[in-house]
This record gives C-alpha cells, structure tokens and sequence, in this order.
C-alpha cells in the first residue's frame, strides 16, 4: 500500500493520482475558500487510485460533493469551513455499499434458524409473508434496516421485496442511498397478483423515481425456479430499454441446480444465456455452484457476481468460487442477504467472513486480501449498479458518501497496516460518523434523521405479531 503524507511533493502525487486538486474551483488560488465541511482525518483510504493510502490529510466537501482531497497543512490554509472535524484516529474511507438484501426482513430476524434453504423459505418464511406483508410491514423493517446500516457504515444498499414504495419512503426518511428492487415471483403475493401487475407497478415506481439523487431502480427477478422464461424474456427488454440492473438470486444451492437439470434438462446459468440474460445487466446473487467451465462465459458476458458468505454458512448454501471468479476478471461485490436468513446488516463481518473463506476455499492464504475486500464493498459495488462515476470512492467531484472509523480502540491497537485492520480486526460498533452526499447522517453514533426510540418501539410491536409464528 502505497502512502503519501504531508512531506514536500506529496500533494502533487495526489492531485496527479486524481488529475486536479479540487473541482474548478480556484480553490487552489484563492486561501480561505468556504465551504460546508472540512473534515481531517488520521488516515484517508480513497479506494481509487488502487494502493493509495493517505496519512494527515483532509476532505474538502461542498454542496454534497467531493471539493478537494489535501494535506492538512494545506487544507488549512484554503479552507474555512461551516463544520470542521478532527478525526485523529480515524480512518475515512467511502461509504459501504451493500449489494444484497431484503430490508424489510429485519423483523424476521432470528424467526426461522438452523434451517435448510427450501425448509426455511417454504414452511417458515414464505408462510409468515402472506400473513404479514403489507404496506406496514416493509416501511417499518425498512427503516429498521436503514438505522442498522447506517450505524454501521454502509451508505448504499440493493433491496429486494415487496411493497418497494414503502421501501423508497424509509429510505427518503433516513436520508441514504438505495437500488430499490422491481420484485418479480411467478405467483400471488399481497403486492401483485401475475407478472404483468407486478411489471406495471414496478415500471410505474421506476418512472416515478426518474431525477431522484439517492435512489435508483433494478428489475428483481426473484430466480429462475420461480420465474418464468417468458417473464424473464420481458424483464430483460425492459432492463435494455431502461438501462437498470437485473437483480436475481441464481445457483444459490446445488438443489436449485438439480432441480433445474430435472425440469430443463440444463443448469439455470444455461438456461439464463440462451434467454439472453448473461450480460452487464446482471446482478447474479450467491452463486455457490459454479462449474470452472461456467466462469469463462460469465467473464465474457460481463456478469457481476454478488458474493454472501455469512447467509451461505449458516443455510450451508455452497461455497462461491471468489478467488477463481476474481481471477477471471469478474466483477465482485458483498451482499449480507437478508436479516432473516444472516442475522444481520454488518458489512464490516461480511468483509472479514469473506476474506478468510476465500482463503480457505481456494487453498491461497494470499487470496483476497484486505484492499480487494474493500474495493467488492464499494468500488465494485457502485460500477454493478452504474453509479461507479457517483460513489463507491473518495475522488474529486464525487458524491460525498464517506464514514469515519475509529482505529483508536484497543481492539484495532496497534496498528501495522490500517487497512488490514479495517478487515481483520474492526467492527461495525467503530464507525462513528457517517455522511451521505455531504449530508451528515451518522454523528459520533448518534443518528441524525432517524429516532432510534420510534424504530425499536416499532420492532417491539412486529415482534409481538409474529411471535406466534415461531
């Protein structure tokens, strides 16, 4: 890992990494320049340039964005600033980007456990949906979701659920970012009926977010065992037509392939490429069974593969092939799944889970290391979902979606290498703020937008409501 510090020439190696010292804003010109935020940190990890590590330098941020990335030396002399933090310990870096989830399941957290994948879903889970699931029940877990995400550094998350209006409505209350998912299930649900309701509700939730800043749209296929391939035929039109993602759960247990090797007499990743759907549209989710033969093509089609090693573990899902997925040049990213089947939202564990399981799995100590784990939670995050020139990294002109994480504990004491420690060692309880377009949400542990009472009181009265179901 490459360091710069406040030696003479290293500011011009960061503005050369970074092609300009601030956003053409004479910034560099005239000292003393206002803006919102200044914040100085120990040490900044901007993802991109790759093996750049700075030490002693501070964040210019205006008007949502990225202004300028410095010494603090420097910073010092160009800036003043509304709001200006010392962060001495700490490490900031992009915020987490979870590629992943079913937020609203929060309120099943811990409902179903030590249960089998199809076992789970179909006596437990899919039972106490069409019970429960309504308009209620997804704002409420969502903003559960959201409050648990936030506090723990992840400003971006890819949903998949019913109701994803009452999503939208949790995540515009809690002030972050989200790839809302267009849900789509070959049968009845309390949200839609067929595939054509659940396509004219998506699509009319999609054109309804048209110029919204934080929040975006995926097709949400559920997966090919519950999806038809007319369906999936439409959806892919669509995703072209619209240029969104395709979100799909796929090869996610070696049931699901037998299963599909009974009925179609070929795999679901076959059968997904003779429909057309192996292409930069999509998001394949787990993908725990994947033959050797299978990776060349999904390099070449420009799949992204969502990688969730703590929800595969504990429903004893499969091993996905990280390290030879890596290898082959695909785009990785780091999902948590669901509350219910994980049992929660820590991207900080799903970083560490990841890193040793594909050490073990592919017999390397040296795979995917520490700076590769970062990168599938944030870099490679945002380019599956396009936001890749937004965020996903601490770069000038970018949306300031950053948190700060507190190395100064004596569980990340001492410190070698801070961003192993981040992997290896850190915890979701470290981060202490959070910033989502320049938009503070997270201060010193203590949610801004969001009132933590109300959110838990909330969980409280689901939890009554279920509990029966247990």
């Amino acid at each position: 890992m490459r360091r710069a510090g406040t030696l003479p020439g290293s500011a011009c190696s960061l503005a050369e990494a970074q092609k300009t010292c601030s956003r053409e804003s004479n910034a560099c010109i005239f000292p003393g320049m206002k803006i919102d935020t200044l914040l100085y940190a120990r040490w900044i990890l901007p993802i991109e340039p790759q093996g750049v590590l700075l030490e002693n330098h501070a964040i210019a941020i205006d008007n949502g964005r990225i202004e300028a990335i410095l010494p603090a030396e420097e910073a010092a002399q160009r800036y003043s600033a509304d709001t200006i933090r010392h962060l001495d310990q700490h490490i900031l870096l992009p915020g987490l980007i979870n590629l992943h989830g079913h937020a609203a399941m929060t309120l099943m957290r811990g409902l179903a456990d030590d249960l089998p994948l199809m076992e789970w879903l179909q006596q437990h889970i899919w039972p106490a949906e069409q019970q429960w699931i309504g308009k209620e029940f997804v704002h409420d877990g969502s903003l559960l979701a959201c409050a648990e995400m936030l506090r723990g550094g992840t400003t971006c998350f890819n949903d998949m659920y019913f109701f994803p209006e009452e999503t939208v409505r949790a995540v515009e209350q809690a002030g972050m970012r989200a790839c809302v998912g267009l849900i789509m299930i070959d049968f009845p649900t309390p949200w839609a009926q067929n595939p054509d309701e659940y396509l004219s509700k998506g699509i009319a939730l999609h054109d309804q977010l048209r110029g919204n800043s934080l929040i975006t749209t995926a097709f949400a296929p559920h997966a090919p065992y519950t999806v038809s391939d007319e369906t999936l035929q439409r959806i892919r039109t669509y995703a072209e037509e619209l240029d969104i993602p395709i979100h799909m759960h796929v090869h996610e247990t070696a049931h699901e392939v037998a299963e599909s090797q009974d009925r179609d007499g070929k795999r679901p990743l076959q059968r997904l490429d003779e429909l057309g759907l192996l292409n930069p549209h999509l998001l394949a989710v787990h993908m725990t069974q994947v033959n050797p033969d299978e990776i060349p093509r999904l390099a070449e089609a420009g799949v992204h593969v969502v990688h969730c090693p703590e929800s595969n573990l504990k429903l004893a899902s499969g091993f996905c092939p990280v390290h030879q997925l890596q290898q082959a040049g695909i785009n990785l990213c780091l999902g948590t799944d669901g509350a219910a089947s994980n049992n929660d939202l820590d991207m900080f564990s799903e970083m560490h889970s990841a890193a040793l399981l594909a050490k073990a799995v592919a017999g390397d100590a040296s795979a995917l290391p520490a700076e590769a784990v970062l990168r599938m939670a944030t870099l490679n995050g945002a380019r599956a979902l396009g936001l890749e020139q937004e965020i996903g990294s601490l770069e000038v002109g970018k949306s300031a979606d950053l948190i700060a994480v507190d190395l100064g504990a004596l569980e990340t004491q001492p410190i070698y290498h801070p961003v192993s420690q981040l992997v290896y060692a850190a915890g979701r309880e470290q981060v202490t703020d959070v910033w989502v377009a320049g938009r503070q949400l997270l201060n010193q542990r203590e949610l801004t937008t969001l009132d933590p009472n109300a959110v838990l009181e909330r969980a409280a009265e689901w939890q009554q409501r279920l509990a029966p179901l247990d």
